[in-house]
């Protein structure tokens, strides 16, 4: 089973899992693309949902599925929360923001009475910090955050698009990508990144997953927090 076929069968898996009247909101990444195409095709069907989306990105594949996409302020309560993730260590603490969405990603999951990761076996670990730790920070704070953050030992680097300029969220903010390798104490890092002035949010969503819905060769497996 290639990578690609393992996001769309944990997709789809998702997709089930979302019943008529819900309020869903909707992840961002390339495994959440694959779950709103799995949801966009039963809407189709005749499933009747309102969505909340993390990023403009999957509000626009949602739409230009059908699906009705609302404002937070138009749906603060929901029912689900379905999106990948970067890293899954134990206890489902990960790492998100890959995308550059984990604010709005934090935001929404926050929203939800229950947060399901969908993801393939290859974005388990046993210890978080191989992928880079993204941290959005505010365009005025990035030399500030950055000298803080080296003085954890956190190696931010400054995201940047293919053309050289550098990355901006939805929000307009910075994200540094923070080499960590290991991330021994998650909850120690995540307490000493917000405690930097002009740290937005960090990458860091630990306690809020209750399930990860991982793909491989065996099929679609559940992992409970």
């Amino acid at each position: 089973m290639t990578q690609d076929e393992a996001k769309a069968l944990v997709g789809q898996r998702a997709a089930a899992m979302v019943e008529d009247g819900m309020a869903v909101g909707l992840g961002t990444g390339t495994t959440s693309v694959m779950f709103i195409k799995a949801l966009g095709e039963r809407v189709r069907a005749g499933l009747q949902i309102r969505c909340v989306a993390s990023s403009e990105a999957s509000a626009a594949l949602a739409t230009s599925l059908g699906i009705t996409v609302m404002s937070l302020a138009e749906l603060p309560a929901l029912d689900l929360y379905i999106d990948g993730a970067d890293e899954i260590g134990p206890g489902l603490a990960l790492i998100k923001g890959g995308g550059g969405a984990l604010l709005r990603e934090k935001i929404v999951a926050s929203a939800a009475k229950q947060f399901v990761v969908v993801a393939d076996t290859t974005k388990e670990v046993a210890v978080l910090g191989r992928f880079p730790l993204p941290v959005e920070v505010i365009k005025m704070a990035l030399p500030l955050v950055e000298h803080k953050l080296t003085d954890l030992g956190l190696q931010p680097k400054l995201r940047v698009r293919a053309d050289g300029s550098a990355y901006l969220t939805d929000e307009q903010n910075y994200i540094l990508d923070c080499g960590c390798s290991r991330i021994e104490n998650p909850e120690e890092t995540a307490a000493e990144i917000r405690n930097i002035v002009g740290v937005v949010e960090h990458g860091l969503f630990l306690g809020m997953a209750s399930v990860a819905l991982i793909a491989g060769e065996g099929g679609v497996v559940e992992r409970f927090e």
